[in-house]
């Protein structure tokens, strides 16, 4: 006989079924500041492409990147590229089969977190 409450089950996994994990986040986030990295990178390019061409346009596209839009998105950027190599490391850290117990991952997510936070404001006071 078939299913006749079929249509009203969710698709397993489902996002209301499960509680967001710290590591799952955190590698959420790798994702999206891999993707943030490639954005910034790309403004870069912009402004050395417009140095490149003329006075007039640099003029522009460095009022672009040095309003408070730019800045926030570069100050984003500084953390993004810290967070996303430290979470490289501990991908790294993991590769070797050390660190996969629950509380150590979560301890790590844990001090990426903050330890990108930190580098970030350190580059921020330094530069």
């Amino acid at each position: 006989m078939a299913d006749v409450n079929r249509g009203n089950r969710p698709l397993s996994p489902h996002l209301t079924i499960y509680r967001p994990q710290l590591t799952s986040m955190t590698s959420i986030l790798t994702r999206i500041t891999g993707n943030a990295l490639l954005v910034a990178a790309l403004l870069i390019v912009w402004w050395f492409l417009a140095a490149a061409s003329s006075p007039e346009y640099f003029a522009v596209v460095d009022g672009v990147i040095t309003s408070w839009f730019g800045d926030l998105v570069m100050t984003l950027s500084v953390w993004g590229l810290w967070y996303h190599s430290l979470a490289g490391l501990r991908h790294l850290y993991w590769d070797t089969g050390r660190g996969l117990e629950v509380d150590t991952a979560e301890k790590l997510g844990i001090v990426i977190i903050v330890l990108s936070v930190v580098l970030t404001v350190l580059t921020l006071l330094i530069v």
